[in-house]
């Protein structure tokens, strides 16, 4: 599933090509998605001028003069930048015609995206005002974490993981940040120090700026805008490697499921 930085990543590419131009037409071929898209959507978008592509947790806000397009890539989504007219494939399911050549094109084979028009303050939607806070804004530190996990007794890596308390971090970038600041995912969070908190805000931002520095990660179907994939998955710690050596102890990676999720840590650096 795309997560943080994948979207973010998504939206930085989109930025040059999108912002300040206008969407001449909307094509929709499949409206069958997570959520349908609605069927008047050509119709709000037809003339609309993109004036900013901001993300909220893994959504993108498309910003215009009467309201925000909301898109959500889903299990399996991306979007890519295509030549207007160029002949879909099997899961490319809608195309925003751009004043000019271009389009900006919604691929997703397990139609668990979403693309939906928003009236009125885009934050007040269902889908985006109960999100948590932001892991790359100021207001993610240690405090704002052990606040937030005031009478929790939760495993750190679900609290992590939870959209309403933090919002963006998906499976791989837990694992890895926990590995970074040397706390055991099964931990609960009442038994986390100040100062533990203070480690694990820093090493949940590291590690979201490394992958955002590595153009996300690829484990099926994710590419970036320009179909490359992305290539974090090469500097994973622990993540996926189970047996393997720890690289900073030698101590094998171990795996565990944690709900419906795997989890990999080292039992010795990690407590």
């Amino acid at each position: 599933m795309p997560e943080l930085p994948e979207v973010e990543t998504t939206r930085r590419g989109l930025l040059p090509h999108v912002v300040g131009r206008r969407i001449h037409d909307v094509v929709v071929r499949n409206r069958n998605l997570r959520w349908p898209v609605p069927r008047d959507l050509p119709r709000r978008l037809r003339g609309e001028q993109v004036l900013a592509i901001r993300r909220r947790g893994k959504y993108l806000l498309f910003d215009c003069r009467e309201g925000h397009l909301l898109v959500h890539l889903g299990m399996s989504g991306r979007l890519s930048l295509v030549a207007r007219g160029e002949p879909p494939r099997a899961h490319d399911h809608i195309d925003l015609q751009l004043e000019g050549r271009d389009a900006v094109r919604l691929t997703d084979p397990r139609r668990f995206g979403a693309m939906l028009w928003v009236r009125g303050p885009a934050e007040r939607h269902a889908l985006l005002r109960g999100l948590g806070i932001e892991p790359l804004e100021p207001e993610f530190h240690g405090a704002a974490l052990r606040r937030l996990a005031q009478g929790r007794r939760v495993a750190v890596k679900h609290f992590l993981m939870n959209a309403r308390v933090v919002t963006g971090v998906g499976n791989i970038y837990a694992s890895e940040a926990l590995f970074r600041a040397g706390i055991h995912p099964l931990r609960s969070v009442a038994r986390i120090s100040p100062e533990r908190w203070e480690r694990l805000a820093r090493a949940v931002r590291e590690t979201l700026e490394r992958a955002l520095a590595a153009g996300g990660t690829t484990l099926r179907d994710y590419a970036s805008l320009e179909g490359r994939p992305g290539e974090f998955g090469t500097e994973c710690a622990v993540y996926g490697r189970g047996g393997l050596p720890c690289e900073a102890c030698a101590t094998p990676i171990r795996a565990l499921r944690q709900g419906q999720r795997s989890t990999f840590y080292c039992p010795e650096c990690q407590r």
